[in-house]
């Protein structure tokens, strides 16, 4: 699975390039980024039909991050995709003025729409796929949600609404990190029950029990697209911090900047784990 290791590679790169954007700008979600950088890299580069070539096309693959609070990771992602220069997001990010904000701005190519406050991307997405469905369109839709963004009650209007209307190309992601950033999700609001949660609302649901896996990942998201009459969500198990054991798992992360030794060790880190995925 040489394809699937390179992606990998790239991801550990990529999230390289959020470490240094959020260095930069002195502010960031940087414990959700590096969760759910494999999910973005695996459809950016091995699912979805999005280009900047192809922006204008009614037929290409429609992306939302619900969580918008980690839009430095698809900063990362868009600007390997080529809609924009990492260098110049790492200049810009969090300035005054400038668009590289702290959530999706859909003033930026290959941005779908402004996303941030949580439990509104589901229910958008369903409405991107019941147009799809009445105009005959044959692109997909995707989501990606944060577990603590689960407590909102949008999430559920949506998910009930994508049931009913037997929205087979939505396909909908939850970053199940476990933390929020006021602690575990189980103290907060539980979560244990989340895929039974969307099996009683009608929805198929695939368990991808390592979330860090681009390859566990990739195989969920295929068999997504051959469920009919219903929509798909993939809980995807995946680690707060994932790629140094600096930020893992540790709630204070959430929303950090590292220091100078912090940023050295992470750096360190993450070169070691992309050399592993390459060679071993």
């Amino acid at each position: 699975m040489r394809i699937m290791e390179n992606l990998t590679a790239l991801a550990y790169d990529l999230r390289k390039d959020v470490i240094n954007m959020i260095c930069a700008g002195k502010a960031g979600h940087i414990g959700g980024d590096m969760s759910v950088m494999d999910t973005l890299v695996t459809l950016y580069f091995s699912q979805m039909n999005i280009s900047p070539e192809n922006m204008d096309d009614p037929e290409r693959d429609l992306f939302v991050m619900s969580k918008g609070h980690s839009v430095e990771a698809l900063y990362a992602v868009l600007a390997k995709k080529g809609f924009f220069s990492i260098d110049e997001v790492i200049e810009k990010f969090s300035k005054f003025g400038s668009k590289f904000i702290g959530h999706p701005n859909n003033k930026l190519p290959g941005i779908e729409m402004n996303s941030g406050s949580l439990g509104h991307g589901l229910p958008v997405c369903v409405g991107m796929a019941l147009a799809g469905k009445m105009n005959h369109k044959n692109y997909r839709v995707y989501t990606v949600m944060g577990d603590g963004e689960l407590a909102e009650g949008s999430v559920w209007e949506g998910a009930m609404s994508a049931s009913q209307y037997k929205l087979d190309n939505l396909c909908a992601v939850v970053d199940r990190n476990r933390l929020q950033i006021s602690g575990t999700t189980e103290e907060v609001m539980h979560q244990d029950d989340v895929a039974e949660r969307f099996r009683s609302f009608g929805w198929n649901v695939i368990d991808v029990k390592d979330g860090n896996s681009i390859e566990q990942l990739n195989a969920a998201f295929e068999e997504a697209k051959t469920v009919k009459g219903k929509p798909t969500l993939l809980v995807a198990n995946t680690v707060k911090g994932c790629g140094s054991s600096v930020m893992e798992n540790k709630a204070a992360w959430h929303h950090h900047v590292p220091n100078d030794e912090e940023y050295a060790q992470i750096m360190k880190d993450l070169d070691a784990r992309k050399e592993a995925a390459l060679y071993e």
